[in-house]
């Protein structure tokens, strides 16, 4: 007897559809590509040029915060918890800590204030946080009040760190691979501002400054580090140079300032000199993103 079964055949969904593929570990390329090529259409889609990054602490709060969560410890009628010397302890050193907020909201105002001043179709010079709290939201909320566009490269964590509500939207990242993220940080910036920190505001200035002395950035790049009696107590930096661990010259890869008027003065100087005064042809580095079309 002739067999009668009938054969259909299921089409196999596009690779790119096939979400099993994209998601595991054979996808992961595709993904890494991903994280390079989406945020690179979004730049040049919202015209942005250059940026000026801003780290620190993510714990630090506004002053109004700060003294509100004193107030809510040491009010009248609160019953002191067992551990109440320490938490208040923490809550005044938060306050005396806080004033780093007002300046990275201030210093972002006035950078972006100015930059919007500056001719050209694309925007110069963009105020760039980690997307998250602390010294993040306050250099993107300050860019914001300024009525500039700001961006954040958030990072997806365990713990979530939510996305502060200053950042433009259209120029809202979220990362899941370190290395990405810190590229967008690295490719676009002409200036580098950092605020007191941990442990991850030190990665990233250690980042930015391996790539100044091994001459791997293609331009030249501001690094502003801010509060000089904090970063004294936690880098010297005369030490490896004493010990031969870098050259005498690498102690003078950044500079400390301590005001935003300070900081904004120096950052104005060596960003017109640097990247608005036209170099002469041969000196020349790579293309800026917007007209990158390789």
């Amino acid at each position: 007897m002739a067999d009668q079964t009938k054969h259909t055949s299921t089409r196999s969904p596009l690779a790119y559809e096939n979400d099993a593929f994209v998601k595991g570990p054979d996808g992961r390329p595709l993904r890494i590509l991903a994280e390079y090529a989406e945020p690179l259409a979004r730049f040049r889609r919202e015209k942005i040029q250059d940026t000026v990054v801003f780290f620190g602490s993510a714990r630090f709060h506004s002053l109004s915060r700060a003294e509100q969560t004193v107030q809510s410890l040491t009010g009248p009628g609160k019953q002191p918890a067992a551990d109440h010397e320490q938490v208040t302890h923490r809550a005044h050193r938060a306050v005396d800590m806080a004033h780093y907020y007002e300046d990275a909201r201030r210093l972002a105002h006035m950078l972006t204030a100015w930059s919007r001043t500056l001719p050209g179709k694309r925007h110069r010079f963009v105020v760039t946080t980690g997307g998250g709290p602390g010294i993040m939201e306050a250099a993107n909320r300050g860019a914001r009040e300024a009525g500039g566009k700001t961006i954040g490269l958030n990072i997806a964590l365990p713990c979530e760190q939510e996305p502060n509500p200053y950042i433009t939207p259209e120029l809202n990242f979220e990362f899941h691979y370190f290395f990405m993220r810190k590229l967008w940080f690295a490719y676009l910036a002409k200036a580098l501002v950092v605020f007191p920190g941990g442990f991850g505001t030190l990665d990233e200035l250690f980042e930015i400054l391996t790539l100044a002395q091994t001459e791997k950035l293609a331009k030249k790049m501001t690094v502003l580090v801010y509060g000089e009696e904090y970063w004294r107590r936690v880098l010297n930096l005369e030490v490896l140079a004493d010990a031969g661990t870098i050259a005498p010259e690498d102690v003078n890869l950044f500079q400390f300032v301590d005001t935003p008027e300070a900081a904004f003065a120096k950052l104005q100087e060596n960003l017109i000199r640097d990247h608005l005064q036209s170099p002469p042809q041969a000196k020349r580095h790579q293309p800026e993103i917007a007209t990158t079309r390789r």
